[in-house]
């Protein structure tokens, strides 16, 4: 009986102490929101934000909610671009505050959105900002940063080259792609802990997608960082290949190799009419 009476005096605790953390819940919604919060900022948003950690890519949220109304936080998340272009002063002031890198629109619900803003209220630092430190690089890191940007060296996972979206300004690399921003200045813009960041875990949705199943490794991530921070440094030396004089050139011979092929197969044509033949055949039989 006494062992009877201890089980059901841990089982009735048990149950107590449950219950008064479903009641908790239930009388304070907002710890529920700050944790649907908390995933969704350690999902994508701190790539950018920091949250008491001071800036990173973009602003620290620790009290955004408190200084910006619950209408432009939405807004600003889910069109952020849009508002920048119509001119919206708030907006446009984060834009240029913060080397005029665009936030991407955020496909969140306004539920979401207030849930990080929930979660942002939290008093101490998460995610907090790397030191801007130089990073020990060697002559090989950069040269490997070179070669995987460029897609000479594939990425460990499979990704995409940088090249097939990006370009730089580097008389080492062979032009890039148009698709998204040139990457000659961003170590000037963003610091090395943005870089890094951005790369580790990409905040775009384009990067999201190409690099879903297939994430930069740490090496490769350093290596990138290395061989951006050198382009940056040094793009004073260099100068946008012109590839128009090239081309032309390769055109005019390709095409004379053409001609010359096509005139070699001419010469085994047939010079006179087939019916010519016909008709000089029928006239000796008579």
């Amino acid at each position: 009986m006494h062992k009877l009476a201890e089980g059901f005096s841990v089982s009735a605790t048990v149950l107590f102490v449950g219950s008064i953390m479903v009641a908790g819940v239930l009388l304070h919604p907002d710890v529920a929101q700050a944790k649907t919060g908390e995933e969704i900022f350690q999902s994508g948003c701190n790539a950018c934000h920091t949250i008491g950690g001071g800036r990173l890519v973009g602003p620290d949220l620790l009290g955004v909610s408190e200084r910006r109304t619950e209408e432009w936080l939405v807004k600003f998340v889910q069109h952020s671009q849009a508002m920048v272009e119509a001119g919206d002063p708030v907006a446009v002031g984060l834009f240029e505050e913060h080397n005029k890198v665009t936030m991407p629109d955020q496909a969140l619900t306004k539920a979401e959105v207030l849930a990080v803003m929930e979660y942002a209220k939290t008093p101490h630092v998460i995610g907090a900002a790397q030191p801007d430190e130089p990073v020990a690089l060697t002559e090989e890191d950069i040269v490997l940063g070179q070669d995987l940007f460029e897609g000479s060296v594939r990425l460990s996972n499979g990704g995409p080259a940088c090249n097939s979206c990006h370009d730089v300004t580097n008389d080492a690399v062979i032009g890039g792609g148009i698709l998204a921003k040139e990457l000659t200045s961003v170590f000037s813009r963003l610091g090395g802990p943005g870089v890094r960041a951005i790369l580790g875990s990409p905040p775009f949705p384009v990067m999201q997608e190409a690099y879903k199943d297939e994430p930069l490794t740490e090496l490769e991530v350093k290596a990138l960082v290395g061989f951006l921070e050198q382009a940056d440094s040094e793009q004073s030396l260099h100068q946008p290949r012109d590839y128009g004089i090239g081309l032309f050139t390769s055109g005019v011979v390709g095409s004379g190799i053409l001609l010359a092929f096509y005139s070699l197969l001419w010469r085994r044509r047939k010079r006179s009419s087939v019916n010519q033949s016909i008709y000089d055949r029928q006239v000796k039989s008579t």
